[in-house]
């Protein structure tokens, strides 16, 4: 057998998992952006300031 056709399962379960993680995460990232958009805040444009 040749050393390329080796197959490294943990590496590849490592990445299945980070896959896996990565997919929750940015499925739990889109419910917090549809509850609490954060790009539609308009930032408080600053005044004068105050005389003392």
């Amino acid at each position: 057998m040749s050393d390329d056709t080796l197959i490294d399962f943990a590496a590849e379960r490592e990445r299945r998992i980070h896959d896996l993680h990565e997919k929750r995460l940015q499925d739990v990232r889109l419910a917090f952006e549809q509850v609490l958009p954060l790009s539609a805040r308009k930032k408080k444009a600053k005044g004068k300031p105050k005389k003392r």
